[in-house]
């Protein structure tokens, strides 16, 4: 006997939903005003019974070679692995500057110097290794700024001296998310904390891809005289 909806975690029933959004929308079965409407209602809902109608009148549904897209495209799940990145980075900028950016595994912690220089950290489409990463920073006549994801929380500790730190990124997610710890001094310099791309832009640029994907198996099948197959399981929800 299944649970019902208004009894299950708000956070999984809405993660089903976006999947079958974008599920449904890769096969071009929805519009992309229509998706970007019900992608909109469902990352702004808590109300297990809206959810459940954002989809109620869509067969398609994800499977394994979704999720399996899923998780080596945009790995936002949670399920940390632990020993894959080393416990310290460095990221030092003397008159010069770097960025860390695209994916990558993050350490425990990252030491960043800027001198006269400044550098880049994106974690946008990075793989967190633990559930915190601690980034101590020195920053002196330099720059720094860090890129997370809305699903990231950010904590503030720098002390700012002749210079700022401006962190407009979120900080009281779920409990469950990363957590970014920027900790340090900043001295005639500056400190950006951001979001660079949000989670609907995010997985907009997904369901586009899933799109191309199925066209291209579209394409495949009709060059090889069958029908086209669907990439995902068809069912009612």
């Amino acid at each position: 006997m299944s649970v019902e909806n208004q009894d299950r975690p708000i956070d999984v029933m809405r993660e089903e939903v976006i999947d079958q959004l974008i599920v449904n929308y890769g096969h071009e079965l929805l519009s992309l005003e229509a998706f970007e409407r019900r992608l909109d209602k469902a990352l702004a809902s808590n109300d297990a019974s809206e959810l459940s109608e954002l989809v109620a009148d869509l067969e398609l549904k994800a499977d394994k070679s979704y999720a399996d897209q899923k998780r080596e495209e945009l790995d936002l799940d949670l399920d940390y692995d632990y020993g894959v990145a080393r416990d310290t980075e460095y990221a030092i900028n003397i008159f010069g500057g770097s960025n860390r950016s695209g994916p990558w595994n993050v350490p425990k912690e990252i030491i960043m110097l800027n001198l006269f220089g400044g550098g880049d950290i994106d974690f946008t489409e990075a793989k967190f290794t633990h559930p915190s990463v601690r980034i101590r920073m020195l920053t002196l006549f330099g720059s720094a700024c860090i890129y997370v994801r809305e699903d990231i929380n950010t904590v503030s500790k720098i002390i700012s001296i002749f210079g700022g730190t401006d962190n407009s990124a979120p900080s009281n997610r779920s409990s469950h998310a990363p957590v970014v710890i920027v900790e340090g001094l900043v001295m005639f310099g500056g400190t950006d904390i951001k979001i660079k791309r949000s989670i609907k832009e995010i997985f907009i640029d997904f369901a586009d891809r899933v799109r191309g994907l199925q066209r291209l198996s579209s394409n495949k099948s009709n060059k090889q005289g069958k029908g086209a197959t669907p990439l995902f399981k068809q069912g009612r929800q």
